[in-house]
Protein backbone atom coordinates (compact mmCIF):
# COMPACT_ATOMS: atom_id res chain seq x y z
CA UNK A 1 0.00 0.00 0.00
CA UNK A 2 3.42 2.36 0.65
CA UNK A 3 6.30 2.10 -0.69
CA UNK A 4 9.51 4.53 -0.28
CA UNK A 5 12.51 3.83 -1.53
CA UNK A 6 15.70 5.38 -1.05
CA UNK A 7 13.89 8.76 0.11
CA UNK A 8 16.41 11.83 0.34
CA UNK A 9 15.43 15.40 2.05
CA UNK A 10 18.48 17.94 1.85
CA UNK A 11 17.68 21.36 2.92
CA UNK A 12 21.68 23.42 1.38
CA UNK A 13 24.13 21.36 3.42
CA UNK A 14 21.73 19.57 6.19
CA UNK A 15 20.49 15.87 5.38
CA UNK A 16 16.77 15.84 7.21
CA UNK A 17 16.05 12.52 5.73
CA UNK A 18 18.89 10.20 4.69
CA UNK A 19 18.49 7.91 2.19
CA UNK A 20 15.77 5.91 3.88
CA UNK A 21 13.56 2.99 2.52
CA UNK A 22 10.31 0.90 4.19
CA UNK A 23 7.32 -0.39 2.71
CA UNK A 24 4.04 -0.66 4.68
CA UNK A 25 0.85 -3.55 3.93
CA UNK A 26 -2.41 -2.48 3.38
CA UNK A 27 -4.28 -2.81 7.15
CA UNK A 28 -1.37 -2.77 8.47
CA UNK A 29 -0.48 0.28 11.76
CA UNK A 30 2.91 1.25 11.73
CA UNK A 31 4.09 3.23 14.60
CA UNK A 32 6.75 5.88 13.50
CA UNK A 33 9.19 6.64 15.93
CA UNK A 34 12.10 8.96 16.51
CA UNK A 35 13.17 11.74 18.38
CA UNK A 36 12.55 15.25 17.80
CA UNK A 37 14.27 16.58 14.80
CA UNK A 38 14.76 13.36 13.32
CA UNK A 39 12.85 13.52 10.30
CA UNK A 40 9.77 12.05 11.07
CA UNK A 41 7.40 15.65 10.23
CA UNK A 42 9.76 15.64 6.97
CA UNK A 43 9.30 12.07 5.90
CA UNK A 44 5.21 12.55 6.22
CA UNK A 45 5.11 15.70 4.55
CA UNK A 46 6.95 14.35 1.63
CA UNK A 47 4.67 11.23 1.48
CA UNK A 48 1.06 13.38 1.44
CA UNK A 49 3.13 15.49 -1.09
CA UNK A 50 3.09 18.64 0.83
CA UNK A 51 6.70 18.84 0.56
CA UNK A 52 8.69 17.34 -2.83
CA UNK A 53 11.68 15.24 -2.14
CA UNK A 54 15.75 15.62 -3.00
CA UNK A 55 15.91 12.04 -4.36
CA UNK A 56 13.80 8.68 -4.01
CA UNK A 57 10.50 7.55 -5.04
CA UNK A 58 7.55 7.14 -2.61
CA UNK A 59 4.68 5.25 -4.18
CA UNK A 60 1.31 5.47 -2.31
CA UNK A 61 -1.81 2.70 -3.31
CA UNK A 62 -0.18 2.43 -6.54
CA UNK A 63 0.36 6.29 -7.37
CA UNK A 64 3.70 7.48 -7.76
CA UNK A 65 3.38 10.76 -5.16
CA UNK A 66 5.82 12.85 -7.38
CA UNK A 67 4.25 12.08 -10.84
CA UNK A 68 0.70 11.74 -9.56
CA UNK A 69 0.17 13.80 -6.47
CA UNK A 70 -3.88 14.38 -6.95
CA UNK A 71 -3.91 10.90 -6.79
CA UNK A 72 -1.93 10.23 -3.82
CA UNK A 73 -3.50 13.24 -2.03
CA UNK A 74 -7.30 11.67 -2.95
CA UNK A 75 -6.22 8.24 -1.20
CA UNK A 76 -4.52 9.99 1.99
CA UNK A 77 -6.03 11.20 4.94
CA UNK A 78 -3.44 13.44 7.22
CA UNK A 79 -3.64 14.77 9.99
CA UNK A 80 -0.48 17.16 11.28
CA UNK A 81 0.69 17.93 14.60
CA UNK A 82 -0.91 21.07 14.33
CA UNK A 83 -4.87 19.92 13.19
CA UNK A 84 -5.63 22.56 9.60
CA UNK A 85 -8.47 24.17 10.50
CA UNK A 86 -9.49 27.24 9.45
CA UNK A 87 -10.72 29.26 12.62
CA UNK A 88 -13.75 31.44 11.15
CA UNK A 89 -15.37 28.72 9.84
CA UNK A 90 -18.00 26.21 11.65
CA UNK A 91 -17.12 22.88 12.15
CA UNK A 92 -19.73 21.45 9.55
CA UNK A 93 -18.33 24.57 7.12
CA UNK A 94 -15.13 23.18 7.22
CA UNK A 95 -16.05 19.72 6.98
CA UNK A 96 -17.79 20.48 3.77
CA UNK A 97 -15.23 22.92 2.39
CA UNK A 98 -12.73 20.04 3.18
CA UNK A 99 -14.93 17.24 1.40
CA UNK A 100 -15.30 19.34 -1.65
CA UNK A 101 -11.16 20.52 -1.72
CA UNK A 102 -10.84 16.47 -2.21
CA UNK A 103 -13.43 15.94 -4.14
CA UNK A 104 -15.96 14.31 -3.18
CA UNK A 105 -19.01 13.57 -5.15
CA UNK A 106 -20.90 16.57 -4.22
CA UNK A 107 -24.51 14.25 -3.62
CA UNK A 108 -22.30 12.26 -1.19
CA UNK A 109 -20.94 15.49 0.89
CA UNK A 110 -23.57 15.88 3.50
CA UNK A 111 -23.79 11.97 4.65
CA UNK A 112 -20.11 11.84 4.95
CA UNK A 113 -19.25 14.54 6.77
CA UNK A 114 -22.38 13.25 9.11
CA UNK A 115 -20.59 10.30 9.71
CA UNK A 116 -16.90 11.54 10.42
CA UNK A 117 -18.71 13.94 12.68
CA UNK A 118 -20.29 10.96 14.80
CA UNK A 119 -16.84 8.85 13.98
CA UNK A 120 -14.67 11.92 15.91
CA UNK A 121 -17.61 12.67 18.68
CA UNK A 122 -17.93 16.58 17.11
CA UNK A 123 -21.71 16.07 15.87
CA UNK A 124 -22.65 18.44 19.07
CA UNK A 125 -20.57 21.28 18.05
CA UNK A 126 -21.25 21.15 14.30
CA UNK A 127 -22.50 24.40 14.18
CA UNK A 128 -20.22 26.50 16.62
CA UNK A 129 -16.93 28.28 15.00
CA UNK A 130 -13.56 26.53 15.22
CA UNK A 131 -11.83 29.67 16.88
CA UNK A 132 -14.27 29.34 20.10
CA UNK A 133 -13.44 25.32 20.39
CA UNK A 134 -11.22 23.78 22.72
CA UNK A 135 -7.75 22.42 21.57
CA UNK A 136 -9.05 19.17 22.07
CA UNK A 137 -11.93 19.58 19.87
CA UNK A 138 -9.73 21.06 17.16
CA UNK A 139 -7.56 17.94 17.13
CA UNK A 140 -11.12 16.14 17.02
CA UNK A 141 -11.96 18.13 13.93
CA UNK A 142 -8.48 17.74 12.50
CA UNK A 143 -9.27 14.25 12.92
CA UNK A 144 -12.66 14.09 11.30
CA UNK A 145 -11.26 15.90 7.99
CA UNK A 146 -8.51 13.22 7.63
CA UNK A 147 -11.17 10.87 7.93
CA UNK A 148 -13.49 12.50 4.83
CA UNK A 149 -14.12 10.66 1.94
CA UNK A 150 -12.57 7.03 3.39
CA UNK A 151 -8.83 6.87 2.54
CA UNK A 152 -6.96 3.87 2.23
CA UNK A 153 -3.96 5.60 4.23
CA UNK A 154 -4.07 7.57 6.93
CA UNK A 155 -0.95 9.63 8.04
CA UNK A 156 -1.35 10.72 11.68
CA UNK A 157 1.41 13.11 13.40
CA UNK A 158 0.64 13.52 17.25
CA UNK A 159 -2.82 12.61 17.12
CA UNK A 160 -3.55 13.01 20.86
CA UNK A 161 -1.04 16.23 21.84
CA UNK A 162 -2.51 18.53 23.69
CA UNK A 163 -5.45 16.43 24.55
CA UNK A 164 -6.61 15.46 28.73
CA UNK A 165 -6.87 11.30 29.44
CA UNK A 166 -10.24 11.14 28.37
CA UNK A 167 -9.51 12.53 24.64
CA UNK A 168 -6.44 10.25 24.76
CA UNK A 169 -8.57 7.24 25.49
CA UNK A 170 -11.10 8.22 22.70
CA UNK A 171 -8.90 8.99 20.07
CA UNK A 172 -6.61 6.02 20.89
CA UNK A 173 -9.98 3.80 21.24
CA UNK A 174 -10.88 5.21 17.75
CA UNK A 175 -7.35 4.62 15.53
CA UNK A 176 -7.72 0.98 17.02
CA UNK A 177 -11.39 0.54 15.50
CA UNK A 178 -9.81 1.77 12.21
CA UNK A 179 -7.11 -0.67 12.59
CA UNK A 180 -9.43 -3.14 13.29
CA UNK A 181 -11.45 -2.94 10.03
CA UNK A 182 -8.00 -3.73 8.33
CA UNK A 183 -9.04 -1.80 5.49
CA UNK A 184 -7.03 1.40 6.29
CA UNK A 185 -2.98 1.60 6.23
CA UNK A 186 -1.94 3.97 9.46
CA UNK A 187 1.05 5.49 9.98
CA UNK A 188 1.00 6.80 13.87
CA UNK A 189 3.76 9.45 14.41
CA UNK A 190 4.06 10.11 18.36
CA UNK A 191 6.41 10.04 21.47
CA UNK A 192 4.02 8.59 23.51
CA UNK A 193 5.25 4.80 23.95
CA UNK A 194 2.28 3.52 25.56
CA UNK A 195 0.04 4.53 22.71
CA UNK A 196 2.52 2.69 20.05
CA UNK A 197 2.13 -0.73 21.92
CA UNK A 198 -1.46 -0.51 22.47
CA UNK A 199 -1.92 0.26 18.52
CA UNK A 200 1.05 -0.67 16.60
CA UNK A 201 1.79 -3.80 14.42
CA UNK A 202 4.80 -2.72 13.70
CA UNK A 203 7.38 0.22 15.13
CA UNK A 204 10.07 2.11 12.31
CA UNK A 205 12.42 4.25 14.24
CA UNK A 206 14.07 6.95 12.36
CA UNK A 207 17.47 9.19 14.05
CA UNK A 208 19.96 11.56 12.22
CA UNK A 209 17.40 10.84 9.60
CA UNK A 210 18.37 7.19 9.05
CA UNK A 211 16.02 4.33 9.87
CA UNK A 212 17.83 2.83 12.97
CA UNK A 213 15.25 -0.19 13.92
CA UNK A 214 12.16 -1.69 12.02
CA UNK A 215 10.33 -4.27 13.17
CA UNK A 216 7.64 -5.41 15.50
CA UNK A 217 7.90 -4.60 19.63
CA UNK A 218 8.40 -8.14 20.04
CA UNK A 219 11.17 -8.02 17.84
CA UNK A 220 12.73 -4.60 18.93
CA UNK A 221 12.82 -5.95 22.93
CA UNK A 222 14.12 -8.82 22.30
CA UNK A 223 17.43 -7.56 20.12
CA UNK A 224 17.81 -4.14 22.00
CA UNK A 225 15.94 -3.89 25.27
CA UNK A 226 13.41 -4.49 28.12
CA UNK A 227 10.77 -2.45 27.01
CA UNK A 228 9.88 0.06 24.15
CA UNK A 229 11.28 3.07 26.31
CA UNK A 230 14.73 1.24 26.45
CA UNK A 231 14.70 0.59 22.63
CA UNK A 232 13.68 3.99 21.66
CA UNK A 233 16.67 5.72 23.77
CA UNK A 234 19.23 3.08 23.72
CA UNK A 235 19.15 3.67 19.79
CA UNK A 236 17.47 7.21 19.20
CA UNK A 237 21.16 8.66 21.54
CA UNK A 238 23.33 5.87 19.70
Amino acid sequence: MLEVQSLTKRYGDRVAVDNISFQVGRGEVLGFLGPNGAGKTTVMRILTGFMPATAGRAIVAGHDVFESPMEVKRRVGYLPETPPVYTEMTVKEYLRFVARMKELPRAKIEAEVERVADRTSVRHVMDRLIANLSKGYRQRVGLAQALLGDPEVLILDEPTVGLDPIQINEVRELVKSLAAQQRHTIILSTHILPEVTAICQRVLMIAGGKVVADGSIPELTAQHGKSLEEVFIKLATA
